[in-house]
């Protein structure tokens, strides 16, 4: 078979696919020649859909209708994505505009779902950063109650956890203010898996008259937070996946409780690419029975020395790859400029 014929015939499921993705309706040869300069007879075009339906890339739902790209024509096409479509300069504006409005981390990590949602008409979901590639910058501790203590744990990319700590005695103004000094003097600059080990020697060490406190405090934060980093989804634009129930062939509850769990989500997010890189996993291709009928594009945000966790969108397989690998990609680089401060 000659170059020229590969590259039509490539060229015709292309357009195939991209009808599909525009209408849901599956192809025919008349269609192709109306909406394509392709260049040849309405024949030729026959032809070349038998070879690419003997090939398993597209598929004939009924014996008298067009054809509807198979997984396997969606994976064909996505791989060979030669230019990604660009966002427009508004699209650009708005989005650096609406995600530089957040507040702290979290925020800005729900505006970055919820923008997703909106941009792609998808369900969107965003990994709070891994405590375990975090540092402690700062513990604080408040006075709750004279028997009770609230303790704010801020990492350097701007996670912050809070635990309560019941005393077994009453403490002391003053010695609220010194279990600060100790526990920011063991933790600041440290991983989590230091923090462990400097949180254990400083009961250790702590002065006799504080150290029951040392304790309390110690013990709350290696039990909740430095032993167990919790990873956390944020969802949003779940909805949108309700309106194209019908074509999600195993479902749409599977999807949504997959989404509901999260650890099945979570797992995928733990397999991304390097950063700056999109991943694409379409139907089949997902290890998680739950999401085979969907397909997932995702990448990870961070700094250049580590990712902090990962998002995406979960879609119907004929969702528009080229657009929604563009978003996906636009608001990971946003959110991982916005946490280095750039």
């Amino acid at each position: 078979m000659s170059s020229s014929t590969e590259s039509r015939r490539r060229e015709v499921l292309h357009a195939i696919v991209g009808d599909y993705i525009k209408t849901h309706e599956p192809v025919g040869s008349k269609a192709l020649l109306e909406r394509h300069q392709l260049g040849v007879s309405s024949a030729t075009i026959r032809n070349d859909m038998a070879v690419l339906e003997s090939e398993g890339l597209i598929a004939q739902p009924h014996s008298s209708s067009g054809r509807v790209p198979t997984e396997a024509g969606y994976r064909q096409f996505v791989d060979s994505l030669r230019e990604i479509k660009p966002l427009s300069q508004a699209e650009h504006r708005a989005m650096l505009t609406f995600l530089e409005g957040g507040v702290d981390l979290e925020d800005v990590l729900r505006r970055s779902v919820r923008l997703l949602a909106q941009l792609t008409k998808q369900a969107a979901v965003v990994q709070m950063p891994n405590l375990k590639v975090s540092r402690v910058k700062h513990c604080e501790v408040v006075a709750l109650s004279p028997v009770r203590l609230l303790l704010v744990l801020i990492t350097d990319n701007g996670r912050v956890d809070q635990r309560n700590v019941e005393l077994d005695a009453v403490i002391e103004p003053e010695d609220t203010a010194r279990l600060r000094d100790l526990l920011n003097n063991a933790l600041s600059g440290q991983t989590m898996a230091q923090a462990s080990q400097r949180l254990a020697e400083l009961v250790e060490s702590a002065p006799l008259d504080i150290r029951h406190h040392v304790l309390r405090a110690a013990t709350t934060l290696i039990e909740t937070l430095v032993d167990q980093p919790s990873d956390r989804l944020i969802m949003a634009g779940t909805s949108n996946l309700t309106r194209v129930a019908r074509d999600f062939p195993e479902g749409l509850p599977s999807i949504l409780e997959a989404l509901e769990e999260q650890v099945v989500v979570l797992k995928l997010l733990a397999r991304l690419p390097d950063q700056g890189n999109v991943s694409v996993v379409i139907g089949e291709e997902n290890e998680e029975d739950q999401l085979r009928s969907a397909s997932v594009v995702a990448t990870a945000y961070g700094s250049l020395e580590a990712a902090l966790g990962g998002l995406g969108v979960v879609g119907p397989t004929y969702m528009d790859y080229s657009g929604t690998i563009s978003k996906v990609s636009a608001v990971a680089t946003y959110v991982s400029d916005i946490l280095a401060g750039e």
